[in-house]
């Protein structure tokens, strides 16, 4: 399963965040296109849960959806 989400995060916070999805998703590969105007996050594994991951960035202070394609 691949959840893609359209987040407003910033390059100074970027990497505790991924720390902190790597920490609660580890068997997950996660990456975030900062160069990307929406600053794709890219969560791929078996076990994502989109509401978990939207939860935790709201709780770090970001925006977060789940982007249509």
């Amino acid at each position: 399963m691949v959840e893609v989400f359209k987040t407003n995060l910033n390059q100074q916070r970027v990497r505790p965040v991924i720390k902190a999805l790597t920490e609660s998703f580890p068997a997950c590969k996660i990456n975030v296109d900062m160069e990307d105007c929406d600053k794709i996050l890219r969560i791929e594994g078996e076990l994502v849960s989109a509401k978990e991951i939207m939860k935790m960035l709201a709780k770090e202070g970001f925006q977060c959806a789940v982007l249509d394609y």
